[in-house]
């Protein structure tokens, strides 16, 4: 994977790296956490720019490291990183900037095929000891993921995906729900199943994280990286309304989901439930307590 350069400006990561200044910088809109801009330089460069006042460089360090996973694979188009840094205490993403193209008439069909050649790529310059997490703790949304390497893929979800976030949301739960949810915790070994092969994962892959690029075909962004169960990504694309059927279709084709997947996605999907639950608040309360009360 590629190393990428930390900078104490943003005018100077410019300079260094295309040998111009600004000349025109506009807003886009659409994101809930950080500013983005899309900047046009001098030479006619166009760069696309992240940032925020409350995050440290380490947090799109981070983001840095889960796109250049993503593009060693080889099997998913993502924006190449150009650098981050932090001036004046404002931490910044520098990437390449992608025009949305026109979706080719295979858009879906090739979308899901790739997202299972990522799926299926091998994962060990990603993890140091173990076989399951990331080479780093990064982030979903504003929240720090816990990325510990783990043997089993059951312990990597129970310890480092649902723990953490039940501890985070433990006050907003009555005292029976709690009990459920240690009930679930213990029973997650017969509730899931280990994969074939560990996969790397974008980690948030909804409608929101992908767009169309060069070619016409999908370009994913702003992930959450990490090494886990193929099924995850797959779980989360249905939460907020499923992407098309072509995308399954193809996808299953290239590599099946494994049976009782049904069965599995909910407690997939509660990860992000309770993150939403952590981040936006208590309108997300009844959809965890629904998923918690169905298997436990």
């Amino acid at each position: 994977m590629s190393e990428f350069k930390k900078f104490s400006s943003i005018d100077g990561a410019l300079k260094e790296l295309f040998g111009g200044v600004i000349e025109k910088t506009e807003r886009i809109f659409g994101g809930d956490i950080n500013d983005a801009f899309k900047l046009t330089l001098s030479g006619g460069e166009k760069v696309f720019m992240k940032s925020n006042r409350t995050a440290s460089s380490s947090f799109f360090a981070a983001e840095a490291a889960g796109l250049s996973a993503i593009a060693s694979t080889g099997a998913i188009g993502t924006p190449e990183v150009l650098g981050f840094g932090e001036e004046n205490g404002r931490a910044f993403l520098l990437l390449e900037f992608i025009n949305e193209g026109r979706e080719i008439p295979e858009y879906w069909e090739v979308f899901g095929r790739q997202l299972a050649g990522m799926h299926k790529a091998g994962t060990g310059a990603y993890i140091n000891g173990g076989k399951f997490g990331f080479m780093a703790d990064n982030y979903i949304g504003h929240t720090k993921q816990i990325n510990t390497p783990k043997d089993t893929w059951i312990e990597f979800f129970r310890d480092c995906r649902l723990e953490p976030q039940f501890r985070m949301a433990e006050h907003l739960f009555s005292a029976s729900d709690l009990k459920r949810i240690n009930r679930l915790l213990d029973a997650l070994d017969k509730l899931l199943i280990e994969p074939e092969h560990p996969s790397l994962l974008h980690g948030d892959l909804w409608s929101g994280n992908f767009m169309t690029g060069r070619g016409g075909k999908a370009v994913i962004i702003d992930p959450a990286a990490y090494v886990g169960h193929a099924e995850t990504d797959i779980a989360m694309t249905e939460l907020f309304g499923g992407f098309r059927r072509e995308f399954y279709a193809a996808y299953n084709e290239a590599a099946p989901l494994e049976h009782g997947y049904d069965d599995r996605r909910d407690l997939y999907n509660l990860y992000h439930l309770l993150n939403h639950l952590n981040m936006f608040g208590g309108s997300y309360l009844s959809s965890v307590t629904r998923i918690v009360r169905r298997y436990a």
